[in-house]
């Protein structure tokens, strides 16, 4: 009798196990949807991964030729998905997150020429439900069942709003926020768009502010959930359901390119751009907004910075950095990495140089400390005896695995 009942608890503590913990172990926040990451702010929730990597590297688990391209990746519920060009074509792949097995990938024409080489895609594709959503350099969008590939809808943007392509192209990451697909057309009248995620119907389009390279970030101010786009003219902010302009803060650089997204606090918008142009810290709160702070010390070029427990990590041109959220005061600087890209995780930065190596440094205010370094990916030569081609990808770390993007190939390293 005993025994039968032992086997009964056993069936049940291994029921409990099945049905809430194991479901817990793959829990989606350990995934990376979007650009930026769950919270579109480049931090992970992951936690226990290894930082304690062999001076050779760390464990491949695989490589894979995904195309000329910029953008990063997202990795949902198994699958990675990731952008690229070849032959004039874009092709948006999904993966097998674990193996690199391609499981279906959507082609189409798409020009990848750059005006100053810097050839290929820009998006990071965005996950949501069932779905991803892409945006091409030459302004295609399509929403695709995330399983299959299919075209759920489409649009475009010279087509559908009369706009024109940016000089280098879109280089957007759009942002899927409660019902709607939210872009930057950038084209008179119809600047910031946005769709039904569901059906592509158009819901609301506003403002006539020129393109620039940033990706939009949803907040909540005063009760509503807003939208800030930092087009060339500066950042403006706007209402979620309608597009109803809120505010705006002017900011100029010269030439007009503002690639990084912006950092939102409560009411507090950090706002970063290269060109010798700077960073500020401004409170939206306020009408028009107010300046809390405004240096020359942190001057995003194509990086963006993270804030984590009110200091900002990030790249001033070619040196990582790191700032006082409140003050904008220098606490560190480190020049080791040349221009890179980074996100954070569990205390450390993951901090992604253009030549393809990879750091690992504690999130301190205190110091720059380096806990690893390590060539991640090689880069291809541009073409024979010629300098290697660079690397802007941010790398993104999801499920015990980092995945590093060169402008051609990925690769996916064990962090288990």
């Amino acid at each position: 009798m005993n025994s039968d009942l032992n086997k009964k608890m056993f069936a049940s503590l291994t029921l409990f196990v099945a049905i809430v913990l194991l479901p817990a172990l793959r829990s989606p926040a350990l995934d990376w949807p979007q650009w930026r990451g769950p919270n579109r702010d480049g931090i992970s929730l992951e936690a226990g991964w290894s930082t304690n990597w062999p001076k050779e590297g760390l464990k491949q688990l695989w490589k894979a030729e995904v195309g000329t391209g910029y953008g990063s990746v997202a990795v949902s519920q198994g699958r990675l998905f990731v952008m690229g060009n070849a032959a004039e074509q874009d092709t948006v792949y999904c993966l097998d997150a674990s193996t690199g097995k391609e499981i279906w990938k959507h082609t189409y024409a798409c020009a990848a020429k750059d005006p100053s080489w810097y050839h290929g895609t820009r998006c990071t594709p965005s996950v949501d439900g069932d779905r991803v959503y892409t945006v091409s350099r030459q302004g295609h969008l399509f929403c695709l069942a995330a399983a299959t590939g299919q075209v759920k809808w489409a649009r475009n943007f010279t087509n559908d709003f009369r706009a024109q392509v940016p000089f280098y192209g879109y280089a957007l990451s759009l942002l899927v926020e409660g019902e709607f697909v939210i872009v930057e057309p950038a084209a008179p009248g119809a600047s910031v768009v946005a769709f039904d995620k569901h059906s592509g119907k158009m819901v609301w389009q506003a403002g006539s502010d020129p393109a620039s390279f940033s990706s939009p970030v949803a907040f909540d101010l005063n009760g509503e959930r807003c939208v800030v786009v930092f087009t060339a003219a500066g950042p403006v902010g706007r209402r979620v359901k309608d597009g109803t302009e809120l505010w705006r803060y002017v900011w100029k650089t010269n030439p007009e390119i503002h690639a990084a997204t912006p950092i939102v606090q409560g009411t507090r918008v950090f706002i970063s751009s290269g060109y010798g142009a700077g960073c500020a810290l401004i409170d939206v709160s306020a009408t028009p907004p107010r300046t809390i702070w405004k240096n020359k010390k942190m001057r995003n070029h194509f990086s963006i910075c993270v804030l984590w427990k009110e200091h900002l990590y990030g790249f001033d041109e070619i040196t990582l950095k790191c700032l006082d959220f409140a003050t904008g005061e220098v606490k560190w600087e480190e020049k080791n990495y040349g221009k890179g890209t980074l996100m954070a995780a569990d205390g450390k930065l993951l901090v992604y140089s253009q030549r393809g190596q990879l750091g690992l440094v504690e999130a301190t205010p205190a110091s720059c400390k380096e806990l690893a370094f390590i060539q991640a990916i090689r880069l291809r030569a541009e073409y024979p005896g010629k300098a290697e081609r660079q690397t802007w990808a941010v790398p993104v770390l999801a499920n015990g695995r980092i995945y590093c993007r060169s402008q051609d190939d990925l690769v996916c390293l064990d962090v288990h």
